[in-house]
């Protein structure tokens, strides 16, 4: 038998039944009673509104109407086929057609029936029309002259050709709610919260969410099952947090030494951003408590990450340990090595480049000057976690732009030293703030938001194809005055084929705009061997060629200050956080950049919509708020597998007010009682325990 009348097989409800069950668990995951509690309604219709056939108009969405059915037939052959029935009122006729379940259907409807319809309308050959409604008799409706709610819940067209409406599933959902007590469902927030809140129990909100008396019964319960999603995952992240800070082991970096002060004082190109220093600071008093360091450093393209993580390697120096920054591309950690190896020219310091294609000779050398110690730096691929790769002291483990890593990767640096080394995980794509606080929210993280001086705003600008030409002239004009240029096409995975042959046709249209010898392109794809890539990428970043010609490979961390244009085709395939990273490749000399976005002449709404934003704003958190109302938590990079998102009824974009109230109320409970021993939080302490091992929360070591 189940622990609990909810972790019982939904095949046993009654009215489900083995087969229904077995498309159940199939279209809608649902397993058990739990489950079915846990599908919530997606709206409520008052089974008293009855409109008129004749009031629907293209402005009607959804639509309660009652009528005699007619005319049943089917229509068409093969994929064409489909059932239509003709409802009639007063007033005029609605067409209704199913696709799908055509015979099922067809049986179960009774010609000349009174039946009350409900469904999305939409207007074909100038009439209205639904398509796969959902109906009943009738007769067979309750009306006893009150508000009756009745809730609609989320279906699939599948289930619908088998007769599971989301009506059904209401009925599936009636069947369970008496079976159920407040003992299956107790409480799970302290007493003083519920009161201080004015919350309605867990117990009534689960009854009131399905099957309200009064919309404001409703609305109290939404909001009391939101709250306490959004709680429960608070406190469960602080729980981590504390409990990591409570009990790893870290080295401890005594002292900011002579290498940070000399390079500081005398090395140091520029002066730093209050944001840098506010970051250094954050990563100094991580570092000196003998607590492991695990922070999230985001800055938007260009805030100047590079030299915090520099500096933090430096401070590793002073104490005599070793640190390694590890980058996700070949290229990218050569850049990183270029970089640093010329700021670093001039002080005592050994700093080394280790990736696939280093050279054995070379390998050997820097692998003896790790294990020995002599080495104090070094920068590569995933070419550092091999196990030949051993440090003498490792102290620091620098990981950028963390989602192109597995949590295993990662792993395999921290067991590279007796004590596990601080972490700094890097990541230039901004996160709004409202998902770091819930997906990030078991790491310590830090915010650069300023730009360092002398970075001028890119300039954005929308043109279409029949602008072409103007667009191609603009670059030769750039060309002239010594620039470069980039111009990118998107790479879509479901169809590489297709893109690859984009990618050649666009080659070929740049090298007719720009003929050799007079102007120099490469191209760089992901379907090119290393080797050529690298070679075709050296070329424009030592100024060899005037335009790289690219797919989304060049999007993270190539920098060439002297490029000024990005030209961005077919832009309306690209999402915005891609579209922001590809504008921060200009921008990065002293002269103006421009990034102009070209699409067809035929954009969509929500195309259009991040053509507006890219073209309004430079600022990669303005862009992820934004990118977050358009496209919801679970498109956004690397934390789609994140246990910590899947809310049922919360929503990040949403209920922004309830995650702030909710942040605030755990972070207040966890300062009075840390461990959670008092009456009032028992419940909260055992429901936690109850859940323990079912959330894969998304930790980063």
């Amino acid at each position: 038998m189940p622990a609990s009348v909810l972790d019982s097989s939904i095949e046993y409800l009654k009215g489900v039944g083995p087969l229904r069950a077995d498309m159940l668990k199939k279209e809608l995951n649902i397993f058990t009673f739990r489950d079915l509690l846990e599908h919530f309604p997606f709206r409520h219709i008052d089974k008293t509104k009855v409109n008129l056939i004749g009031e629907i108009s293209p402005q009607t969405e959804y639509v309660q109407v009652a009528g005699k059915l007619v005319d049943i037939g089917v229509l068409g052959e093969k994929r064409g086929k489909r059932l239509v029935a003709y409802l009639k009122d007063k007033s005029g006729t609605l067409e209704l057609t199913w696709f799908q379940g055509i015979n099922w259907v067809q049986k179960s409807l009774q010609p000349g029936q009174d039946y009350l319809v409900y469904g999305k309308t939409g207007f074909f050959n100038g009439r209205p029309q639904i398509t796969h409604p959902e109906l009943e008799l009738l007769a067979g409706v309750k009306a006893d002259g009150k508000a009756f709610l009745e809730p609609i819940y989320p279906t699939t067209e599948k289930l619908k050709a088998r007769g599971i409406t989301g009506r059904q599933i209401g009925k599936f959902t009636s069947a369970l709610l008496p079976l159920l007590s407040e003992r299956e469902l107790p409480e799970n927030l302290p007493a003083s919260m519920l009161e201080k809140l004015k919350l309605p129990s867990r117990f009534q909100s689960f009854c009131n969410v399905h099957f309200p008396r009064s919309q404001q019964d409703y609305d109290a319960a939404v909001r009391r099952l939101k709250f306490e999603e959004l709680f429960v995952a608070q406190v469960s992240l602080a729980l981590v947090r504390m409990e990591r800070h409570r009990f790893s082991r870290g080295v401890k970096f005594e002292k900011v030494g002579e290498l940070f002060n000399t390079f500081y004082n005398t090395a140091l190109p520029f002066e730093l951003t209050g944001a840098q220093k506010r970051v250094l600071k954050e990563i100094r008093n991580d570092t000196a408590r003998g607590r492991q360091m695990n922070r999230l450093l985001q800055g938007d393209v260009g805030s100047g990450k590079t030299i915090v993580a520099l500096l933090s390697m430096l401070m590793a120096a002073d104490n005599g340990f070793q640190s390694c920054l590890m980058a996700p591309t070949e290229i990218l950690a050569q850049q990183h090595y270029a970089g640093l190896s010329s700021l670093l020219k001039d002080m005592p310091v050994e700093i080394k480049l280790l990736t696939g294609s280093t050279k054995a000779a070379e390998r050997r050398k820097v692998l003896a000057a790790l294990a020995e110690g002599s080495l104090h730096m070094v920068v590569g691929t995933h070419a550092v976690i091999e196990d030949a790769v051993q440090f003498a002291n490792l102290g620091l483990a620098i990981v950028d732009e963390q989602h192109r890593f597995g949590v295993a990767q990662r792993a395999r640096l921290w067991k590279k030293a007796p004590i596990p080394p601080h972490v700094l995980v890097m990541t230039a794509t901004p996160i709004p703030r409202t998902l770091a606080m819930t997906a990030y929210g078991d790491l310590d993280y830090s915010v650069m938001d300023e730009l360092p001086p002398g970075r001028q705003p890119i300039t954005t600008v929308h043109r279409n194809e029949m602008q072409r030409a103007g667009v191609m002239d603009f670059i030769r004009a750039e060309i002239a005055k010594g620039r470069q240029a980039y111009i990118i096409y998107p790479l879509i995975e479901e169809s590489e084929k297709l893109s690859y042959e984009d990618l050649m046709q666009g080659y070929e249209q740049v090298k007719s705009f720009f003929p050799e010898p007079k102007y120099r392109i490469s191209m760089v794809h992901g379907r090119q061997p290393a080797e050529q890539k690298d070679v075709n990428m050296q070329r424009f970043v030592t100024g060899d060629t005037h335009i790289m010609v690219s797919t989304t490979v060049i999007e993270v961390g190539v920098n060439v200050p002297n490029a000024s244009v990005m030209v961005i085709e077919s832009t309306e395939k690209f999402g915005l956080s891609q579209l922001h990273q590809l504008r921060g490749r200009v921008g990065r000399g002293a002269e103006k950049s421009f990034c102009i976005l070209l699409t067809g002449s035929k954009v969509s709404n929500d195309a259009r919509e991040r053509i507006k934003i890219m073209c309004a704003t430079n600022d990669g958190f303005k862009i992820a708020e934004k990118d977050l109302e358009l496209r919801g938590p679970g498109d956004i990079e690397g934390t789609k597998q994140s246990g910590m998102l899947n809310f049922k009824l919360a929503s990040l974009v949403n209920d922004k007010q309830i995650l702030e109230s909710a942040k605030i109320f755990a972070g207040q409970l966890l300062d009075n009682d840390p461990d959670l021993s008092s009456a009032d939080n028992l419940p909260l302490k055992n429901y936690l325990l109850a859940r323990k091992g079912k959330t894969a929360w998304s930790k980063i070591s």
